[in-house]
């Protein structure tokens, strides 16, 4: 009986436990931990190894069972693994990283920065005759007020709403999201800001319309990410099934697992209408791409965890995705 996973309910080890950990790709033995308490969570064992291998702190490390199996969690515990009394754990380097609140905040500062270089028309974009002049149509001032707001609401969400399941990412990819955030916010912004823009073919109403969706569409996103909050306490990863409130925008939860990026895209819809701008309607597009394989992700996650999770909701459109 010298694995945990074998001892009869209520029964607990009372010895101490071994710990090696060898890399998962050359198998060299990098770390021995000796009298580590069954209690012990990984996170506590990577802090162990870190005092060893300072270079790798806890953030860079993934711990796992199998060369090729999935990482471990943090808070799981020593005790309640397949392991005997000496575990061996499989280390990969997962890179430097970076906190999501900084990648989230050099995500979305940029395009609301961009897009106002372009809205001012400051020198060498479009021209000396150009510089610091005004758009004459109403539509440019709409869209350069819908677009700051969207920005500034991410970036205060960011601040003050979203609870984050993971402290980092790899510091690699922040160069990757911002390229795409900054590269697309300075198509649009240069199109939709130039002397020579023509506005939405059906004019004020066209306008009006497109108002509206995003208008709605902004509310519900900031509605969805804010019942999102009140599921997860402070400080932990406590996961809930979401279920609508007494807000009517969070009733979309009756239909879709993420509702969030129903809103996000039905803005994105709305921003497209009412620019008429072909940039637009692409970042609207790619952007509808990648958060349909955000949302079946969670939809599959949710269906595995709960077993009484709503079976008539999809992903992200109602009945359809």
């Amino acid at each position: 009986m010298d694995e945990w996973t074998h001892l009869p309910p209520g029964v607990r080890l009372t010895g101490s436990a071994r710990v090696e950990i060898l890399d998962a790709k050359t198998r060299e033995k990098l770390c021995f931990l000796d009298k580590v308490e069954p209690q012990a969570t990984i996170a506590e064992i990577k802090n162990l190894f870190t005092k060893s291998h300072p270079q790798w702190y806890p953030a860079r490390q993934s711990l796992r069972l199998d060369p090729k199996g999935k990482s471990l969690k943090d808070e799981d515990v020593l005790q309640k693994l397949p392991v005997g009394t000496t575990a061996t754990l499989y280390f990969r380097d997962l890179g430097a990283q970076i906190s999501w609140v900084t990648v989230f905040l050099t995500e979305y500062a940029g395009p609301l920065f961009i897009y106002l270089l372009f809205y001012f028309r400051v020198p060498f974009i479009y021209g000396h005759r150009y510089d610091f002049t005004s758009s004459r149509h109403t539509v440019v001032h709409l869209a350069c007020i819908c677009h700051s707001f969207h920005y500034v609401k991410r970036l205060l969400e960011t601040l003050f709403v979203h609870r984050f399941s993971h402290g980092t990412m790899p510091l690699r990819n922040i160069f990757k999201n911002c390229t795409y955030y900054w590269g697309f916010a300075a198509w649009m912004a240069y199109y939709i800001n130039h002397p020579l823009y023509t506005p939405p073919t059906y004019g004020a109403q066209q306008v009006k319309l497109a108002l509206a969706i995003f208008v709605i569409c902004q509310l519900g996103n900031f509605s969805i990410h804010m019942a999102l909050r009140d599921l997860r306490p402070a400080g932990s990863k406590t996961r809930k099934i979401p279920y609508p409130t007494k807000n009517p925008f969070t009733w979309l939860f009756l239909l879709v697992s993420c509702p969030n990026y129903t809103y996000e895209v039905g803005s994105w819809i709305g921003f497209a209408i009412m620019t008429q701008c072909l940039p637009v309607a692409l970042f609207s597009l790619v952007g509808f791409t990648q958060m349909t394989i955000w949302a079946k992700g969670k939809h599959r996650s949710y269906l595995k965890e709960f077993r009484d999770y709503p079976p008539l909701r999809m992903p992200i459109i109602p009945f359809l995705l």
